[in-house]
């Protein structure tokens, strides 16, 4: 008689992953396994681990003709963390463990002594399982902490395979056994700095709390040594803490590229500042699988290019989708995904290759100087809401400078002015004015003429572009915000304004 098994597993794909279902046959023929659906290098390996793992767990593995099948048949499936449902499922068909009684997902990798191996990527696997209606899921004891993440999902830790069948009903008593530890530490928390510690560049430190409260992208432009990085590095401080749901999608993220672990979900917003020798591909992802970049790692965050002049122009270029969209979309030969990129995008460069142009003695020629500036291109300067210079604080400056405002403080007014702005918003699918389309804006909220008429002449006389028209108005709304008015006047407008000024 043909036995059959079943179970049910998820394989990566994208932010998530896609549901598997694990059948076992066992027939009369030749002791041999066939594994069919599509399945990796590692799936195609796993019956050699789990008929081991099954011998040292104290069950009979068949010496009959055995198909593994996981269907859908036409999705691709990838990693060793089938190992565990692919056994569940044939001592299912061996009568050992009973059928499934509630929706129940099987995650983990067996070793040849039936004790289970700590996962990588799980978070995505578990909140793709709980999105698709199986809300209980069995892991291995490693990855019982970061599994139990995802909210409204019921984790089943078990040490080995014996312990899992025996969670699933099997009439056993397995044997205790040492749970294999994570072989990488889970990462910490890293504080973010204060505000406080800046000196100097008022103007600056009040450009990036307009920035943080309206999600605006904003340029530095300033010599070496001025503080650009110290205020870039400061803004992720001052924003709104992330949801649940925003801090799970960073802390997948981070398991899709492979980071280590984590033990809670950190609701600061991450800040990724990649080299600026890092790659079209490092920034905006690829590779054979399609795997996320840095703009996607910096998704409800901050992405910060310092030195900015010194990227690739067609790494930067890549930027110019996702600042639009909030998404991106890698394209590979044989794998296509889409990925999330809402982030703040700050960019740091210095005037000139010497970077003293404007700000002391520059030993640059006009060429190199002209070569250097047009590295940033139009169409991402066009982007940038807010293009601030900063000076470098001397001697003089430092013994007259008040104290700049803590992050505490910032951070105070920044949530006040997001909560003024939501109240705006509310019944749209935008939570903060950089989100904002300037077509929306001009048609919901239309400010008199008298008020944006330096705008309209600057428009005019192709000093900016409509793009531009539409970024000088989100952020003459946010800076009304700040100051708790409804609607922005001439001088928000004109201080909006003055924030593009700063030409290549």
């Amino acid at each position: 008689m043909r036995l059959v098994g079943n179970t049910y597993s998820v394989t990566p794909k994208g932010m998530g992953g896609a549901i598997v279902g694990i059948q076992v046959d066992i027939a009369p023929g030749l002791p041999r396994v066939h594994v069919v659906g599509l399945p990796d290098a590692a799936i195609a390996q796993a019956k050699h681990r789990t008929w081991s793992a099954l011998t040292h767990s104290g069950f009979q593995p068949p010496d009959t003709k055995v198909v593994v099948n996981l269907n859908p048949g036409d999705v691709p499936k990838e990693g060793s963390h089938f190992d565990l449902p692919i056994a569940i499922a044939l001592l299912r068909a061996q009568g050992a463990v009973p059928d499934e009684a509630r929706p129940t997902n099987v995650i983990g990798e067996l070793g040849l002594d039936g004790r289970l191996h700590p996962c990588r990527s799980i978070l995505p696997l578990v909140r793709a399982g709980r999105d698709s209606g199986r809300t209980r899921v069995v892991v291995p004891s490693a990855n019982e902490v970061e599994a139990s993440l995802v909210h409204g999902v019921e984790v089943i830790a078990v040490p080995s395979l014996a312990h899992a069948a025996a969670a699933l009903g099997a009439d056993i008593d397995p044997v205790p056994v040492e749970a294999i530890a994570l072989g990488t530490a889970p990462g910490r928390r890293v504080p973010v700095p204060d505000m406080a510690d800046v000196i100097g560049n008022t103007s600056a430190i009040h450009a990036v709390e307009v920035a943080a409260a309206g999600g605006h992208h904003i340029s530095l432009l300033g010599p070496p040594g001025a503080g650009k990085t110290m205020l870039a590095s400061r803004l992720p401080g001052l924003l709104p803490e992330l949801t649940p749901e925003q801090a799970l999608d960073v802390a997948v993220l981070r398991g899709i590229c492979g980071e280590p672990s984590m033990e809670y979900l950190d609701t600061t917003p991450p800040f990724e500042a990649p080299h600026h020798t890092a790659s079209a591909v490092s920034l905006v992802g690829g590779g054979p699988t399609a795997k996320p970049g840095a703009i996607s790692r910096a998704n409800h965050g901050v992405l910060f290019l310092d030195e900015a002049a010194e990227f690739n122009s067609d790494v930067l270029n890549a930027l110019r989708q996702s600042l639009e969209s909030g998404s991106i979309r890698v394209d590979r030969q044989k794998v296509k995904e889409t990925y999330p990129a809402r982030f703040q995008l700050v960019m740091a460069s210095n005037p000139c290759p010497c970077g003293m142009y404007g700000f002391g003695s520059c030993s640059c020629s006009a060429q190199q100087r002209l070569r250097y500036a047009a590295k940033l291109s139009g169409p991402i300067l066009d982007r940038i809401d807010l293009q601030v210079s900063v000076d470098r604080v001397t001697s003089a400056v430092r013994s007259v400078s008040e104290p700049a405002p803590s992050t505490a403080e910032i951070k105070a007014r920044v949530a006040e002015a997001r909560r003024r702005a939501g109240r705006r918003l509310a019944d749209t699918p935008w939570s903060c004015m950089g989100q904002v389309p300037g077509t929306w804006l001009r048609k919901h909220h239309r400010l008199p003429e008298d008020v944006t008429g330096t705008m309209d002449d600057a428009l005019r006389r192709g000093m900016i572009s409509m793009r531009g028209y539409d970024r000088i108005l989100r952020v003459a709304y946010t800076m009304g915000d700040l100051a708790g008015m409804d609607e922005p006047g001439r001088a928000e407008i004109g201080k909006a304004l003055s924030f593009r000024r700063i030409e290549k």
